[in-house]
């Protein structure tokens, strides 16, 4: 039976749907990061161009984007909003959270239902054991492997493309490529726009048992075309939060950092975090995570820059 582990770390909550021992969808949620579906009192700041874009500011100062311009009112006018799309990792505009205007009453959006495990974990750690490494690992590098094959994913700004390669002859490899593209969707939170790049096959009947694999493993709700000739398929799904590769992609160096101090916590007594400078720099910059870690492990926290090291090869050292 599936089951949602949930642990509440420094900076971050990990989120994990396990079944038969393994992780098939997972999600991070950073502090601070407003949840979709939460309702709030903001302000019109600016009413966009053409009734498109408007901006609007919440009590705590953050700022979100309203895709359609709410209609008679002016900018200062007080308003409720609801969060559509959490924001997105990056600088661009049109990575801020998304909101609509609403009537309702500001509220908080649901919370996952799951286990809560505790944090650090006493005995055995159970993401670890349904493969959180790994997974963190796919994210970081946007390369899944499965038995023959590889995916590659490249996030772009329009959507994020997924190539399929291997050693199986083609229609196989389309076949089992499709399945483990939209497995890697799922566990990866992937959304919005996405496209496969299968092998390209010769006749319908392979290119539709590519499109059953997909809709096999991938819940609803989605949207995909066929399978085209030259083996491209596209899925559109419902984009409410970053992804995890997002989530490394926008911010690689904090992503790691999040990840070493979740690591370090199942550790005792004074310790020294050594890591690449980037990774050194997020923890220098968020001195509320160290501290917090050092309450946990009984023992003062000190950091040390090593540039030989790469970004997920931070450890911790007794100091």
């Amino acid at each position: 039976m599936p089951e949602w582990l949930i642990e509440r770390g420094i900076g971050e909550t990990r989120a994990a749907l396990v079944e038969d021992g393994r992780i098939v969808e997972a999600r991070i949620m950073l502090d601070g990061v407003v949840p979709a579906g939460t309702v709030i009192a903001a302000q019109l700041t600016n009413v966009g161009v053409n009734g498109r874009n408007a901006i609007v500011r919440g009590e705590d100062g953050s700022e979100y984007l309203l895709p359609q311009a709410p209609r008679g009112i002016t900018e200062g006018a007080a308003l409720n909003i609801d969060i559509t799309r959490e924001a997105i990792p990056g600088n661009e505009a049109w990575k801020r959270p998304l909101a609509r205007m609403t009537n309702a009453s500001p509220s908080s959006a649901p919370d996952l239902e799951g286990q809560a495990l505790p944090f650090p974990s006493p005995g055995k750690d159970r993401l670890e054991a349904a493969g959180w490494s790994d997974l963190l690992e796919e994210a970081a590098s946007g390369l899944v492997e499965f038995s023959d094959g590889r995916l590659r994913i490249s996030p772009t700004p329009a959507m994020v493309l997924i190539d399929v390669d291997g050693t199986l002859p083609a229609e196989e490899l389309a076949i089992a490529g499709a399945r483990a593209a939209g497995q890697t969707i799922r566990r990866l939170g992937l959304a919005g726009s996405i496209g496969i790049d299968l092998p390209t096959v010769d006749g319908k009947a392979a290119r539709q048992a590519a499109a059953a694999a997909i809709d096999a493993v991938l819940p609803l709700p989605f949207e995909r075309t066929a399978v085209n000739g030259f083996g491209f398929v596209q899925i559109i799904r419902p984009r409410v939060r970053a992804s995890l590769v997002e989530l490394y992609s926008g911010d690689r160096a904090a992503a790691e950092a999040r990840d070493l101090l979740r690591r370090a916590a199942s550790e005792t007594g004074a310790r020294r975090l050594v890591a690449h400078p980037a990774v050194i720099a997020i923890l220098e910059t968020h001195p509320s995570w160290t501290n917090a870690l050092a309450a946990q492990i009984g023992g003062a926290i000190t950091l040390r820059a090593d540039p030989t090291l790469g970004m997920r090869a931070g450890y911790a050292e007794p100091s």
